[in-house]
């Protein structure tokens, strides 16, 4: 089992980083479009539907770089000196959410301020998850086995996109978070911001996808040879078949399955990263086995993983099970 371990927390990771991306990604689109929601009580409402669950939401991210660290610490080392500026807004951003989330319903006379706040934490550190991915995915500069580029590398156009992409594919999660979870002026005005998203979302993973293959030969390769290029053809067709499911169900008051459609987006494009990048964990410069701590250590925190992920996984189950249907106008959570 121990030849296996490297490529098993590779799965774990991905499996908390992709899990913390569709469960705070709602309420992150949530924050972003709270100034357009209209009145206060809808922002309320908005803010009481991710009330329960939201900074559960962020046990992932916890998890996700903690096993990175943990695991795999030559390419934490890389990742975070490679991305440290984005990575640090994000967690002050985050941060600066947190606050205005649990000062807002403490005060009457700042509120508007808080409110400027949550949106701009939840625009502000979205911007900077799109660019961590966009830096991730130009790949690093390594020299031998520690990073060897400047601070602003992962500054680009590409990044810039992705950053957007992520805006887009985050309101267009919290759309069919309120949609499955309000009704309503709310509801109507989260429908058509899902349809808007949707659209916007699947413009910038098509240019992505242009564009991926073209950062690194390697990419191409991976892209455009068999058997990647079964993945490539399959996974367009997906796209745009979970595209029109989220677009007839958020149209026709099914919430959850707009909000499933939304996930299958996300998952899809997981894959496409999937395909380029693996079995490299710094892409083209270092991979999983590479990169892996010693078997000894790998187990040790295997043991942990086995015995907490379940808890998690069943905690986290359990809230949104007691939180599930609509919040209604009196189902404030002093926020």
């Amino acid at each position: 089992m121990a030849h296996y371990l490297p490529d098993i927390w590779a799965a774990i990771i991905a499996f908390a980083v992709l899990t913390y991306v569709v469960l705070d990604g709602f309420d992150l689109g949530v924050g972003i479009m709270f100034p357009f929601l209209g009145s206060d009580d809808n922002r309320t409402r908005a803010m009481n539907s991710v009330a329960p669950v939201w900074d559960g939401n962020e046990t992932w991210l916890v998890m996700g770089g903690g096993g990175l660290l943990a695991v795999f610490p030559l390419a934490y080392g890389v990742i975070l000196n490679a991305l440290y500026v984005p990575l640090i807004v994000m967690l002050l951003a985050l941060a600066f959410r947190g606050v205005a989330f649990e000062f807002r319903g403490k005060t009457r006379r700042w509120r508007p301020l808080w409110d400027k706040a949550f949106f701009g934490g939840s625009l502000v550190a979205t911007l900077a998850q799109g660019a961590v991915l966009g830096g991730l995915l130009q790949g690093p500069s390594v020299t031998g086995r520690t990073f060897s580029g400047g601070p602003l590398d992962w500054l680009s156009w590409f990044s810039l996109g992705t950053a957007l992409a992520l805006v887009a594919g985050y309101v267009m999660l919290g759309a069919a978070w309120i949609v499955l979870k309000t009704s309503d002026d709310l509801y109507d005005r989260a429908r058509r911001f899902g349809e808007k998203a949707l659209l916007i979302t699947l413009v910038f993973i098509l240019l992505a996808s242009l564009a991926t293959p073209f950062l690194n030969p390697e990419y191409f390769r991976r892209w455009f040879a068999f058997p990647g290029i079964l993945l490539s053809a399959l996974v367009p067709l997906l796209l745009l078949l979970c595209g029109y499911g989220y677009w007839w169900a958020i149209r026709s008051d099914r919430g959850l399955v707009a909000y499933l459609s939304g996930i299958g987006i996300f998952i899809l494009s997981f894959i496409g990263l999937g395909l380029s990048i693996f079995p490299y964990i710094v892409p083209t410069s270092i991979t999983i086995r590479e990169a892996a701590s010693g078997a000894a250590s790998q187990m040790f925190v295997f043991v942990g993983a086995v015995i907490f992920l379940p808890i998690i996984l069943s905690y986290t189950a359990y809230a949104y099970w007691v939180f599930r249907g609509k919040t209604s106008e009196h189902d404030h959570h002093h926020y």
